[in-house]
């Protein structure tokens, strides 16, 4: 069992190396005075705070669950560091992104894992396919794996797009009861044959208590949907709708088997 304790730690961003023109959070490629080099998820991008709410709970979950996932940190970004930025898009997107954002460790060297060269085995895909169903994340599909090879071992990156439905207001309750419908398109499905086996151990490690350690890693300043009456509520919706989910995974488990044997 991995005992695993959620804990992340605090780095201070001194330099942006470079863009990377890709998906919703805007990333870049940044240096920390630790020394290592991060991919950077900036709270100004246009998803905001949510992107990286989601990339927490989803890193820390998958990491949880025996993942290979990069290590996630806090990133805080000092009020001047934009100032020197010559290109304005990226100077406001600083600006906007001031106090503490989410990175992840660089995997310097990796590549896209590509299906048609790397197969993986039926009780890993599975295993992915069973995190996405829970995590509703509609982001890895064969367009777009968001898994990485390196060093011939495969890592699970960018959740950011996970727990899509709290961009949709406060329908939560109904959404932790929902199959996974975009669970077809995703690029491991045809492998994905031991998911009732995979539902059994994993629920097992998803305990309350552990999910309930993992929110409350979630700053309160990235807590600030107006509906909810304070940061401590909107952590407890995460946390419901979670345990909810877990205890009802039956519901994404069948969805993805018949998603499954309609694609065969």
């Amino acid at each position: 069992m991995n005992n695993h304790q959620p804990h992340l730690r605090t780095v201070n961003v001194i330099r942006y190396v470079t863009p990377l023109r890709e998906g919703g959070s805007l990333p870049a490629i940044a240096e920390a005075d630790d020394e290592f080099l991060y991919v950077l998820k900036f709270r100004g991008a246009g998803q905001g705070p949510k992107a990286l709410i989601a990339e927490l709970i989803g890193g820390e979950i998958a990491h949880l669950l025996g993942f290979r996932v990069p290590e996630l940190v806090f990133a805080n970004l000092d009020e001047a560091f934009g100032r020197t930025e010559p290109d304005e898009e990226i100077q406001d997107l600083l600006k906007a992104s001031v106090g503490l954002n989410l990175a992840l460790h660089y995997l310097s060297g990796a590549i896209t894992f590509d299906p048609t060269v790397t197969t993986l085995d039926e009780k890993l895909a599975s295993q992915i396919v069973w995190l996405d169903c829970l995590l509703m994340n509609m982001d890895r599909t064969a367009r777009n794996t968001n898994m990485l090879m390196w060093h011939k071992e495969l890592w699970l990156i960018d959740h950011g797009a996970s727990l899509y439905f709290h961009h949709s207001g406060l329908n939560w309750e109904e959404q932790a009861l929902r199959p996974f419908s975009l669970i077809k398109d995703h690029v491991l499905l045809n492998q994905a044959t031991m998911l009732e086996q995979v539902d059994q151990e994993f629920k097992v490690l998803l305990t309350e208590e552990r999910i309930r350690s993992i929110i409350a890693l979630l700053p309160e300043d990235w807590l600030t949907e107006r509906s909810f009456e304070s940061a401590e509520e909107q952590r407890e919706m995460y946390a419901r709708f979670l345990t909810i989910r877990i205890a009802n995974s039956s519901i994404f488990v069948n969805e993805a088997n018949h998603a499954r044997e309609t694609v065969i």
